[in-house]
């Protein structure tokens, strides 16, 4: 029985941990760039773990590579934008077998790669990291690195672990899937603007062109009118570009303020 209320302390303080984790990652998935909203990730997650370092890669499938995106602590700097083959390091092993892994030693263990480390100005004692799945895929890899506080983490720390990168996962898939939402409907409005040579669409065309990196929250809307549209006859599509065309001009006309 004297065990009970340490438990439901250890569970009230796991829960409270696990919902600033989920509030973080519901923070990421407001308007911004992909690269904040995985900078925001890892920073919730060195903070929430008490870790000295952390990283998020994801993986490139057409190089078969995992590329850092973000990264936090120590010679985070030169971390972004690495790269290592997916069966090599601790973190290829993670997302090659899917399965999370907590080392205490790393120089101890046979996968750690010591020339990365080293050429990252940052060699850690300790990692924790767990794949990134969403559905059947993994789609990336977090490290946390050295826990502050500990000389290494535990089994909780690992199940934790697991649970943030759960909803880390959902956040950067959704985050993914609004960008290519987002491509397509640039090249499906161009599409349907160069379709009809008759009507003066070069100033519909550039304006697409130069928003083609910008992010909107309103993308998923325009994609299920531009989806409706694309099932219309000829005649209709070429009605929804002379109103495009016309309200462009409309906008141009407006007299700007700063």
């Amino acid at each position: 029985m004297t065990d009970e209320p340490q438990r439901d302390g250890r569970l009230a303080e796991q829960l409270q941990r696990l919902l600033q984790a989920i509030e973080a990652s519901g923070r990421a998935l407001l308007p911004g760039s992909n690269r904040d909203l995985l900078q925001s990730i890892v920073d919730a997650a060195a903070r929430i773990f008490g870790a000295a370092a952390a990283s998020i890669a994801l993986v490139d499938e057409k190089q078969q590579e995992l590329e850092f995106k973000v990264s936090y602590g120590i010679g985070h700097e030169d971390v972004v934008g690495m790269r290592i083959p997916l069966d090599k390091g601790i973190a290829g092993y993670v997302a090659m077998t899917g399965q999370p892994i907590a080392i205490s030693n790393v120089q101890q263990d046979a996968r750690f790669n010591q020339d990365f480390a080293r050429s990252t100005g940052y060699v850690p004692r300790s990692i924790l990291a767990t794949p990134l799945v969403w559905g059947d895929r993994v789609i990336g890899v977090m490290e946390v690195l050295d826990k502050i506080n500990a000389p290494s983490f535990g089994l909780q720390d690992m199940e934790l672990l697991g649970l943030f990168a759960h909803q880390a996962a959902i956040a950067i898939f959704q985050s993914q899937q609004l960008d290519r939402i987002g491509e397509a409907l640039v090249r499906g409005l161009k599409q349907l603007a160069v379709a009809d040579p008759s009507a003066d669409s070069g100033e519909l065309i550039r304006a697409l062109e130069a928003s083609a990196g910008e992010e909107s929250g309103d993308v998923l809307a325009l994609a299920d009118a531009f989806n409706a549209i694309g099932e219309l006859g000829e005649a209709e599509r070429r009605t929804c570009l002379h109103i495009l065309a016309a309200f462009g001009d409309y906008v141009r006309s407006r007299p700007r303020f700063s």
